[in-house]
């Protein structure tokens, strides 16, 4: 059963925030940036510096870029795609490598990357997860960003 999302009582203060965004899509990804924007916002962050790439494919790449040469610059990077399942395999394997390489980048970077490239079977099931403001995903990831933003702020402390 899908669960309902809710703002959670955090505190960003003095946090930065990078958001990587695909166009493609993009009734389902701004939907998902708008929620996402506004629990950062309701959590006082600092800064929410918002990229747009071409699609979800593209956005590995850029968030290489923003933690390899601007690692001091966000304590959290968030990422939004949607890919809809169509015919072919294609959809799988672009969901796949986004995945892949998001995970790889946070392990090698010390900063936590917020996987929300979504590859869903159809467009019902995007329009659940995306604009239902009961279910959309962006505010589950802005609550994860802040969360582990902080965990890891707190975990080079003990260093």
């Amino acid at each position: 059963m899908l669960e309902e999302v809710n703002i959670k009582d955090l505190n960003a203060n003095c946090m930065r925030f990078g958001i990587v965004a695909s166009k493609f899509n993009d009734e389902y990804v701004n939907s998902m940036l708008d929620a996402a924007l506004n629990v950062l916002q309701k959590a006082n962050a600092n800064c929410m510096e918002v990229i747009r790439v071409p699609g979800a494919y593209e956005i590995p790449v850029v968030v290489g870029h923003l933690i390899g040469k601007k690692a001091s610059l966000f304590d959290a990077v968030i990422c939004l795609g949607v890919i809809l399942r169509g015919e072919t395999t294609h959809a799988k394997h672009i969901a796949e490598a986004v995945s892949l390489s998001l995970a790889k980048a946070q392990l090698t970077s010390d900063i936590p990357i917020i996987n929300g490239v979504y590859l869903f079977e159809n467009r019902e099931q995007a329009e659940k997860r995306c604009i239902d403001p009961d279910h959309n995903r962006g505010v589950e990831l802005a609550n994860t960003a802040i969360e582990m933003a902080s965990l890891i702020k707190r975990i080079r402390s003990w260093e």
